[in-house]
This record gives C-alpha cells, sequence and structure tokens, in this order.
C-alpha cells in the first residue's frame, strides 16, 4: 500500500462563511476523492470528555459548558468575536490538535489526490501543508444573504465572522484555483470536474 502522507497531492479548500465550501466540498466527495475536514476535526475535539474541551474550559469558564456537558458554541463564539485575545487563546488551542489530526488522517489515505478543507487557511498558516490551494469565492453580500438564510445569525454577528477572516481580496491572491460560487449548481458541478481533472494530472507528475 503506497504511504499516503508521503505522495498523495494535497488541495487546500478554503473560502469564507456562506460562500459554500460545504457544496463543493460535497461535490469532490462525490467524485470519491478522501476529504479531510478541518471543522469536523474540530467538533471532534470539542466533543463532551475530550481533552480540548477541559483546555477550553479552563481558559474560559464553565459558561461555556452546557447542562449536559456539552460545549456552549453560542457563548464561546460570543467571547471570542468581542475579544481579540480569547480569539488568539481558543487558537491557541485548537490550531495544533487539528493540525495533528490532520496530519494523522493524511496517513491513512490512499487516492490520486486528497482535499483538506480547511477555513483559515491562509490566517492559520497552514497553507505549507498543502501542494495546492483552491478558494470558493462569491461577493460579501451574497456570503451574507446565504448565511442568514442558514444559521441563527444577525447580519451584524454575521460580519464579525467575516472581519475576523481573511479579506477576500487576499484569499484570491494566494489561490491558486478559484471556485466561482455565484452561479447555478450545475456551473459549480462543471468547475469542480474541470479542477478534478486538472488534480489527478497534477498527482501524477508528482509521482
Amino acid at each position: 500500500m503506497r504511504q499516503a502522507f508521503r505522495t498523495v497531492f494535497k488541495v487546500g479548500l478554503t473560502g469564507g462563511i456562506g460562500c459554500g465550501k460545504s457544496t463543493v466540498t460535497a461535490l469532490f466527495s462525490a467524485l470519491a476523492v478522501p476529504v479531510i475536514d478541518a471543522d469536523n476535526i474540530s467538533h471532534e475535539l470539542v466533543a463532551p470528555a475530550q481533552p480540548a474541551l477541559a483546555l477550553i474550559q479552563d481558559a474560559f469558564g464553565t459558561c461555556i459548558i452546557k447542562s449536559d456537558g456539552s460545549l456552549d458554541r453560542g457563548k464561546l463564539r460570543e467571547f471570542v468575536f468581542s475579544d481579540p485575545l480569547a480569539k488568539k487563546n481558543l487558537e491557541a488551542i485548537l490550531h495544533p490538535l487539528i493540525y495533528q489530526a490532520i496530519q494523522t488522517q493524511l496517513t491513512q489515505l490512499d487516492g490520486a489526490y486528497c482535499l483538506i478543507v480547511v477555513p483559515l487557511l491562509f490566517e492559520t498558516n497552514m497553507a505549507h501543508l498543502v501542494d495546492r490551494t483552491v478558494v470558493v469565492d462569491c461577493p460579501v453580500e451574497q456570503q451574507i444573504a446565504r448565511v442568514v438564510g442558514r444559521d441563527n445569525l444577525t447580519i451584524e454577528q454575521i460580519q464579525a465572522i467575516i472581519n475576523g477572516q481573511a479579506p477576500r481580496s487576499v484569499r484570491l491572491a494566494y489561490a491558486d484555483d478559484v471556485i466561482d460560487n455565484t452561479q447555478t449548481t450545475d456551473k459549480l458541478a462543471e468547475q469542480v470536474k474541470k479542477l478534478h481533472n486538472l488534480y489527478i494530472s497534477l498527482s501524477h507528475y508528482q509521482d
């Protein structure tokens, strides 16, 4: 069996909140591309009784823990987006653990290439982990409209999240590839298929 950590071509997928990362990820997954999702890893790390949750409780207090022992994400979000130091403290706890988990999952993969989904790929300096980056993009107004229709957040809260992420112009400047998510689902699928073929060819070149 090939040693995936050393040879699998790694594509880092990112984009701002509401840009459509989950939709694009699902399209790649439907093409049998292995996916490592940093958000999923983060959720697993802060599950009840996990060491990371205990560290977060130590840093922010018992008020961020619900009566059932789970993390109160809404309360934690209030801390993080109202206090830059709180945000840094949370990142200091979670980001090294997420990075370690990604590396572990990479050793278990096989295939031409894999997709590593990291919402804060550039902000957390994880871009060095991948061989190529693809950004899912849409205008800020469209981001806000999508999140309002999806999450129980105010426009002010959504704007605070957007402000805490890299500006759209920065993501586009750093991207190797860009997926335009302003059109139909069919157009989105066409872009994914085209990039899928590109990444397969690049993976063969790497081999």
